[in-house]
């Protein structure tokens, strides 16, 4: 069975992105990470994107990583525009960027598509979409990297997410020269 995999870069004080309406640009992850994106960096993310092949993402995220990812013209950005993303999403009507909009019930259809054959699914973004699927015990892992800043603004890991306590099992560490620590946890 393929595996979800959620990955989200956090600061020190828990910022995962700039609030909505916006509040400061700083707390985009493309401005407080950019100095750490270093060879570890992109290793650990060539590493996690070969045991992937497809994604699953918020509306949020997906709008966001659509706009900055399809124009791109790397090795890595080519991977990502290439796969199959699947999008939750109760407003979308129609997608680009190689998606498909999950209907019905989200934790059903992704509970499907854990069961077909292929690679991992990659989830990026942590928001609304994590409700649903940490109380259907739905995500498999989770990559969260710690990135040495202190934003001091913006929106936080799981913030307005309301699910119950989740306990987890911290099943790796990975620690770069930059000072990123990937923490992997899955669940108890």
């Amino acid at each position: 069975m393929r595996k979800i995999i959620e990955s989200t870069l956090v600061s020190l004080d828990g910022v995962i992105d700039d609030t909505v309406p916006s509040t400061a640009s700083r707390a985009e992850p493309q401005n407080w990470g950019q100095p750490y994106w270093d060879e570890d960096h992109m290793n650990y993310s060539a590493k996690t994107m070969a045991d992937v092949d497809a994604m699953l993402l918020g509306r949020v995220t997906y709008e966001g990583m659509a706009e900055a990812w399809g124009s791109q013209d790397n090795p890595m950005a080519e991977s990502v525009n290439k796969m199959p993303k699947y999008v939750a999403s109760r407003t979308l009507t129609e997608a680009t960027w190689n998606a498909t909009i999950l209907q019905g019930d989200v934790a059903e259809e992704v509970a499907k598509l854990k069961e077909q054959p292929g690679k991992n699914i990659l989830k990026w973004g942590t928001g609304e979409l994590d409700r649903t699927l940490v109380e259907h015990g739905l995500v498999d892992e989770f990559h969260f990297w710690y990135f040495p800043v202190i934003v001091g603004a913006g929106r936080h890991l799981f913030e307005g997410a309301g699910f119950d306590t989740t306990h987890l099992k911290l099943a790796d560490i990975s620690r770069f020269e930059s000072g990123i620590v990937v923490h992997v946890y899955v669940p108890k």
